[in-house]
């Protein structure tokens, strides 16, 4: 009798919401009113967008069940080659300062979504959506050709590695199975609210999580951090946390590398998109050291003229986030800048090797790391940690010119 009178409650509530209310939950990621590709196969197909929902999320099945969880964000979702994005973006107005660089990237959004305006002054929250989308898919494309990457043929999904060939990891995405997810929220109670949900954590900050199980790689993050309500800010944001995630999942996640190389990849990627504010990882509960200049070059050769810049050797000493200080930070990205442009091929096949180490089982294996990252070091760029650092300040000196 109990139970019955907790059911007739349940679907009294359930009708006495307004048949509108109603309908309108239902329609309102409806791709049909998406009014740039329209929810038409054809155009979205052209776009790369593979889906604009109904994909498994985090540990759900479908997309809806995350609408479920987050019942106060009205999320756009969209999926494209590599990613799968969950969008709880308002409209935008086109800041001045941000025009140029908005411009062209909807000029380019619309050789693929011809009804696209490069030239318009409100993003609404569709187009931001597709705009992201865009924004991911370069971002894999940069740590495709950082890593030396783009020829690869990484394995179908679920392929086992019969030892012969180099290791490429397990699936076609850089070599995870799953493809990497993004979910970004308006608020802090938002992201709390999905990732205690979804992962049983408690953290209120951006959170990069390996949901091993699914062999997915994902960044959550909420617009409430500072810098993050500037479309600038938030980008780059994003291409810092995905950098990471990227390498990561470069050849299967199996293990961790440097702290050293992740964080100068997360940096650069960043800067290259923008450098008007800088993301900064700490440790779990920690506080980060961070700093708000726009030009680091100056910082560097500062610590370089004052022969007070970290070594490799120093670098890879680190184990915590927590070890990274401000001049270090400034280091990790000068020293990957450095050897990005000064010895690409180089870079990717030490990246490439650091990740893709096997034991005698033919099993990933990530032991001995310092040592191994010493002799691959010298192997592929050529140089001990000595003569690097002393190679990379003179570059230091050359090209960050005296401020």
């Amino acid at each position: 009798m109990q139970v019955s009178r907790h059911l007739a409650v349940l679907l009294a509530l359930a009708f006495a919401l307004p048949l509108g209310a109603q309908s309108k939950d239902l329609r309102k990621n409806d791709p049909s009113l998406c009014p740039w590709c329209k929810g038409d196969k054809a155009l979205m197909e052209q776009a790369g967008i593979a889906s604009h929902g109904e994909f498994a999320f985090g540990k759900e099945e479908s997309t809806r069940k995350i609408d479920s969880v987050l019942p106060t964000c009205e999320i756009k979702w969209i999926e494209t080659a590599h990613f799968e994005i969950g969008i709880a973006l308002g409209p935008h107005k086109v800041k001045q300062e941000e025009k140029e660089k908005l411009r062209k990237e909807l000029a380019r959004l619309q050789q693929v979504l011809p009804d696209v305006d490069p030239k318009s002054k409100i993003l609404d929250p569709w187009l931001r959506a597709h705009l992201y989308a865009q924004r991911c898919e370069e971002i894999y494309a940069r740590m495709l050709e950082i890593l030396g990457a783009k020829d690869l043929k990484f394995p179908p999904k679920g392929t086992l590695y019969d030892g012969t060939g180099p290791y490429l990891g397990t699936g076609p995405y850089l070599g995870q199975a799953g493809k990497y997810e993004v979910l970004i929220v308006p608020a802090e109670a938002n992201l709390t609210g999905f990732l205690q949900n979804q992962f049983g954590l408690l953290t209120k900050k951006t959170q990069r999580w390996n949901a091993m199980a699914l062999e997915t790689l994902s960044v959550t993050i909420h617009c409430s951090e500072e810098g993050l309500r500037e479309d600038e800010g938030l980008h780059g944001h994003l291409g810092f946390n995905l950098a990471i995630n990227l390498f990561d999942g470069f050849k299967h996640y199996s293990y961790d590398t440097p702290i050293w190389l992740r964080e100068g990849l997360a940096h650069m990627v960043e800067r290259e998109i923008g450098p008007r504010f800088n993301s900064f990882d700490s440790a779990e509960g920690g506080i980060a050291q961070t700093t708000r200049k726009e030009k680091w070059e100056p910082e560097v050769r500062k610590l370089v003229v004052g022969e007070k810049a970290p070594r490799m050797a120093e670098l890879m000493s680190m184990k915590e986030y927590s070890d990274l200080t401000l001049d270090r930070h400034y280091a990790t990205w000068s020293m990957v800048q450095y050897l990005v442009k000064h010895k690409p091929a180089e870079f990717a096949k030490f990246c490439g090797a650091l990740k893709g180490r096997l034991n005698a089982q033919r099993i990933p294996d990530g032991s001995n790391m310092p040592e191994v990252h010493r002799e691959l070091f010298k192997e592929h760029l050529g140089l001990s940690y000595a003569e690097f650092d002393r190679a990379w300040a003179e570059w230091v000196l050359a090209t960050y010119g005296a401020q």
